[in-house]
């Protein structure tokens, strides 16, 4: 697959423990791009965080948090990403999505179709 050099960069913000018919919304949401033949996904956690609650999200042992922060990113052609995101909206009860365009360098794989780490 050829990703055009101007692209979009889909990133979403969600809480660990989100659930999405009882199955952590992070793997449903990587599936689905998957399925819809998006270019990549990449599930960021992250240590410490706070949204519009303002409630802290932290791994700080004496303070455990129920749901530490995790980053979604896929990048893809606009027109892919555009009919990626009524359904993204119908999976999330909370969270941030946010969009930009980005300028692609580099998207290659192995010839041997092993994947690498990342999107």
């Amino acid at each position: 697959m050829r990703l055009p050099e101007e692209a979009e960069l889909l990133r979403i913000f969600i809480g660990e423990s989100d659930r999405h018919q009882g199955r952590p919304l992070h793997e449903v949401i990587v599936e689905e791009a998957r399925r819809r033949g998006l270019a990549g996904a990449t599930v960021l956690r992250g240590i410490l965080s706070f949204g519009a609650n303002s409630r802290i999200h932290t791994t700080k042992i004496l303070r455990l948090s129920e749901s530490l922060p995790l980053v979604i990113e896929i990048v893809d052609q606009p027109e892919k990403i555009a009919a990626f995101l009524p359904d993204l909206d119908l999976l999330m009860d909370e969270g941030l999505v946010t969009l930009e365009k980005v300028r692609v360098i580099i998207y290659r794989h192995s010839e041997a179709g092993i994947e690498s780490s990342g999107a």
